[in-house]
């Protein structure tokens, strides 16, 4: 299944937010975007999981999604949005709570996303009682559970201190490699662009518009060889030069709002 942005442009009253931003994401692709603060990033993936709609143009999806999808896009948040109150394993099973599936069918989906995200030993416990990478990977159970053919993925390892982060995002990596399940991945970090995107979306200041459609040269299974970090790192330092100025500005306009 495809995800297709097709000239969204966006506005909250007086502001221009997004203008004019056409890509797609292919079956099983990741595509990451980036950008100065405040240039849409957020707003245009709300519109492409349909929580928002844009003032012009439209997200489509094109294909059928894959067998036995509950729900073809699913939310991966920064906040991780768990119900303090439910277990790992009932906040996992929530989203399955209103569908067809009869109750084996729902415990066999919870079983495969915990495993998946290697918390079955963790089902019966609290949210309060997880780290904060661990409460990341219910949210990403969650998700996993309904089988979705994208995840639209906002900020989710912004939260975390740096070892929690580079072992989430292998984790994002094993779990997208066979190609089953694509991702819109939101977030400012360059080094989690081009560790786990096959393509980027590279954003103006606002209003958003498409400066640049980078392709990462490597396989994301290779990322971790030497060689290829190196070529990382280029590409690295070369989206930074494409955003620093706008990024300086829009700090200064932060600043001085």
């Amino acid at each position: 299944m495809d995800l297709i942005a097709e000239n969204i442009s966006h506005r909250f009253d007086t502001l221009d937010v997004l203008d004019d931003v056409s890509f797609t994401v292919g079956a099983g692709e990741v595509v990451a975007i980036v950008g100065p603060s405040g240039c849409g990033k957020s707003t245009l993936l709300s519109i492409l999981g349909g929580l928002l709609q844009p003032t012009t143009g439209q997200a489509l999806l094109r294909g059928a999604p894959p067998s036995g999808s509950l729900n073809p896009l699913t939310f991966v948040f920064q906040d991780f949005a768990l119900l303090p109150w439910a277990s790992v394993e009932d906040n996992v099973a929530f989203p399955l709570l209103h569908t067809s599936l009869s109750a084996p069918q729902r415990t066999a989906a919870v079983d495969d996303a915990l495993r998946r995200t290697r918390l079955t030993d963790f089902r019966s416990v609290f949210p309060k009682q997880l780290s904060g990478g661990m409460r990341q990977r219910v949210g990403i159970a969650r998700a996993l559970a309904v089988r979705p053919a994208i995840l639209l993925m906002d900020e989710p390892l912004s939260a975390l201190d740096s070892q929690t982060r580079e072992l989430l995002m292998e984790d994002f990596v094993d779990l997208l490699a066979d190609g089953s399940m694509g991702a819109v991945y939101v977030t400012h970090n360059l080094e989690e662009a081009v560790r786990l995107a096959d393509r980027i979306v590279v954003l103006s200041r606002r209003p958003g518009r498409i400066r640049k459609l980078v392709s990462v040269p490597a396989a994301r299974r290779d990322r971790g060889n030497v060689d290829i970090r190196a070529q990382l790192l280029d590409l690295q330092n070369e989206l930074w030069a494409l955003i620093r100025t706008e990024a300086i500005d829009a700090e200064r306009e932060v600043q001085h709002a």
